[in-house]
């Protein structure tokens, strides 16, 4: 029998923990789970990293029992907490909300979690309380026998990216959130998600303009051992916007994850009212709600 005491908790030192978070979130994957392999790829690569080092004010932290991942913390910021936890092992959730306040100085500090998370009691019991109004994340699901053909658009076509097209498909997505702020995917960042599993280029399309440039994309992920694809992010050039791009390069993808075997699509747009155009999107090409995120936060002042 497994004794409690033999949980072990180890520090990022690179990609290997980095797997195991994914492992842990394959594992655990459900329409109304945190998180899918993808999300954690994208969101460790999507700027230039050292990939054996974090950044300044970042922690990771993965807790182990007997080979198995049980759960992660990942403090993004000294003030932000992202973390998954096996349901069956509420005491990880304990063990990483400590580890946060260790590593975090911060005097407000919040964390985001799915609603109804086994992470909510261990949250409360450390001071935390769900702050309902604050912006949130709704998950989708999409059955793909269930997709819309890909629409036709005069003047431009979709295919997926070439290996070698790192510094092209960067500039398309810094382009396309160029009006939300700077953005830090570079070639750099690009070439590591590449990189990463499970990354496959016949999943990441773009739209090209009849002087073959790219002005949109969409970068599916798919978790082979559920054949759920995760999409994340798709994004158009504002100057080819309002032509139906970003749902045509959606679906594109999306037909060619169904043909890869998958059987269910997923996104994670913003569920309030203060960034409603990508969730309008989703929901025109059939994606349903599953499961919406809640922020808990704390004040230590």
């Amino acid at each position: 029998m497994v004794r409690p005491h033999d949980l072990r908790r180890r520090d990022f030192t690179g990609p290997d923990d980095l797997r195991a978070m994914q492992d842990l979130a394959s594992r655990l994957w459900s329409p109304t789970s945190r998180f899918h392999p993808g999300q954690l790829a994208w969101s460790r690569y999507y700027r230039p990293v050292d990939p054996a080092a974090l950044d300044d004010g970042e922690a990771v932290a993965v807790w182990t029992e007997a080979g198995e991942t049980l759960g992660f913390g990942w403090a993004e910021a000294p003030d932000w907490l992202e973390l998954q936890v096996d349901p069956a092992r509420p005491d990880v959730a304990e063990e990483v909300i400590e580890w946060f306040e260790e590593v975090s100085d911060a005097e407000t500090q919040s964390a985001l979690v799915m609603e109804g998370d086994v992470a909510e009691q261990a949250l409360g019991a450390a001071g935390f309380a769900p702050q309902p109004d604050e912006p949130f994340f709704t998950h989708h699901a999409l059955d793909l026998v269930d997709l819309p053909p890909v629409p036709s658009v005069p003047g431009y076509r979709l295919r997926h990216v070439e290996p070698h097209e790192a510094r092209e498909r960067a500039a398309v997505h810094a382009a396309s959130w160029s009006d939300v702020g700077p953005s830090e995917v570079d070639e750099q960042a690009y070439g590591q998600v590449m990189g990463a599993w499970p990354y496959r280029p016949d999943l990441d399309w773009v739209a090209v303009d009849a002087n073959g440039e790219m002005v949109a994309s969409a970068l599916v992920w798919l978790d082979d051992a559920h054949g759920v694809g995760l999409v994340e992010p798709v994004g158009c050039v504002p100057a080819h916007r309002g032509r139906g791009l970003a749902g045509a390069v959606t679906l594109a993808a999306l037909h060619r994850l169904a043909e890869v075997g998958a059987q269910v699509a997923q996104v994670s747009p913003r569920g309030d009212d203060g960034y409603p155009g990508p969730q309008r999107l989703y929901r025109s090409m059939g994606f349903r709600p599953q499961a919406r995120t809640v922020t808990w936060s704390r004040s230590l002042r």
